[in-house]
């Protein structure tokens, strides 16, 4: 099991600083205002040679109603249900607050182990602080700078010291399961052999196609929501691992940062990834939302298949169609996910609506997959999740360079370029260059005077031949090198 360590605190005490620092990215988003920080994000972090998961929460704060203040706390909770270790941080400038010695004795109830850091201690404006620590009865507190990282030795004996102890609790627990399952007598040890046999694929496994091996290879998939605010985004992820992991209520824009987790579904490993919701850049105002719009534009170009959250009342407006064209331009696969599907009034209009616009404003990808859902209620979404594997085998696909030369010069046969200037064009030879998205090259005798309606009559032709729809495709133009330049002319 790894070892996991959850850091808490109140409202601006520099708990994401910390996280960044321990992961070593910038991935939690960081601002001087308190309450940046609502969802619960993880990463794997180092320190020296140890190795822990980390879980930056929200800042703890004393609500017990339905606001969103109260359901960040609970989100908290459950990160300190589920750490090994937990870090309550303080601001050793301010020195302690009546909330921190509130907190304190909550944390203290608890089974989980506590560590106690004074952050922000560079220089002697925290002495003072680092003392008042004391009174909050978890300990010697650790002084600390997450700006700076001063202090890390003295952090890291904490953590390996508690590593250590929950190392020889796994393997004291390991020893009497042991010992219990010797004392069983196994009547038959070949009961379950035809399963076993049953279960083994290697004697069906065909050489030719890709293995688990391969595909593990890769990673899990990584599948961006992306959409406006308050369409379902976070709804939807938790109504697909069935757990209340992200942040949800009637509030538009309540997701910050670009949250994942890590999901299973049919053996398929997914890496979901929530975003915040993209309005347009004129309207946001507050610096906080910029960064959060930031976080979910690198979320895209890190995701595989990104699927567009739309809300039926609004289907495909601007905002939308500049979402689903950076998400084309960065060369992912997409999805167009239409939530509250139960609650569509007028549903044949809004199809008709956004095929309509589909035509007219995203040409260039002709077949991207629509799904409707309803991610409160849970309908469709192992369709919406069929369809996501599917785009992304397509996304993935390689093509034979021999079969694509047939089709290359099937098509010229019976519909050649045309010559401006009365310069004909030859078109030599096509190979895919690479996947992800499917890129071909095609060697070209004038690239420069080839229209750009004969390259998207070639990428259309090509998707209809192969089966490639609702993916991005590349297509280059090359020019061949003349293997008569640089020599001399003969009988000079």
């Amino acid at each position: 099991m790894t070892f996991t360590v959850a850091i808490v605190g109140r409202p601006n005490v520099g708990k994401s600083t910390l996280f960044n620092r321990l992961v070593g990215k910038r991935l939690a988003l960081v601002d001087d205002q308190p309450g940046v920080t609502r969802d619960r994000r993880e990463g794997d972090a180092y320190l020296f040679d140890c190795r822990f998961r980390i879980i930056d929460t929200a800042g703890l704060e004393e609500a017990f109603d339905g606001s969103l203040e109260a359901r960040m706390r609970q989100q908290t909770e459950r990160a300190v249900e589920e750490a090994d270790l937990v870090l309550m941080l303080i601001d050793a400038r301010v020195g302690v607050m009546p909330i921190d010695e509130h907190f304190a004795k909550h944390l203290r109830r608890g089974k989980t182990p506590i560590a106690l850091m004074a952050n922000k201690c560079e220089g002697k404006v925290g002495d003072e602080g680092l003392m008042d620590a004391y009174r909050l009865g978890l300990g010697e507190p650790i002084p600390f700078s997450a700006e700076h990282g001063l202090g890390s030795s003295d952090l890291y004996d904490v953590i390996s010291e508690h590593m250590k102890r929950a190392a020889e609790k796994i393997a004291e627990k390991e020893t009497t399961t042991k010992g219990f399952a010797k004392s069983i007598e196994i009547e038959d040890d070949f009961e379950n052999s035809e399963d076993e046999f049953l279960e083994d694929d290697d004697f069906f496994e065909d050489d030719f196609e890709e293995t688990e091996e391969d595909v593990k290879k890769r990673g899990p998939l990584q599948l961006a929501i992306v959409g406006r605010p308050n369409v379902g985004k976070s709804t939807l992820i938790n109504k697909l691992i069935n757990e209340d992991r992200l942040l949800t209520g009637p509030e538009a824009g309540i997701t910050r940062d670009a949250i994942s987790v890590e999901w299973e579904y049919e053996g398929h490993a997914l890496k979901l990834v929530d975003t915040a919701g993209l309005r347009r850049r004129s309207k946001i105002e507050d610096k906080v939302e910029k960064l959060s719009a930031s976080d979910t534009i690198r979320a895209l170009k890190y995701a595989q298949v990104v699927a567009l959250v739309l809300d039926p009342d609004g289907i495909l407006d601007k905002q939308d169609l500049t979402i689903a064209r950076h998400v084309i331009d960065e060369g992912r696969a997409l999805i167009i996910v239409i939530n509250k599907w139960d609650i569509c009034t007028d549903k044949d209009a809004v199809m008709q609506r956004l095929k309509d616009r589909l035509l007219t404003s995203l040409p260039q990808v002709k077949g991207i997959p629509v799904v409707t859902i309803s991610a409160l209620k849970g309908h469709k979404l192992n369709k919406m999740l069929d369809t996501v594997l599917e785009v992304y085998r397509i996304w993935n696909i390689r093509l034979p360079t021999a079969g694509l030369n047939r089709w290359l010069a099937e098509l010229l046969e019976r519909h050649p370029p045309p010559a401006p200037g009365g310069r004909r064009i030859k078109l030599k030879y096509i190979t895919q260059a690479r996947a992800r998205p499917p890129t071909f090259a095609i060697s070209c005798s004038l690239p420069e005077d080839l229209p750009a309606s004969y390259t998207r009559f070639l990428e259309n032709n090509l998707r209809q031949t192969f089966d490639i729809p609702g993916v991005p495709l590349r297509m280059h133009m090359k020019k061949g090198d003349n293997p008569y330049a640089g020599k001399k002319k003969r009988n000079q």
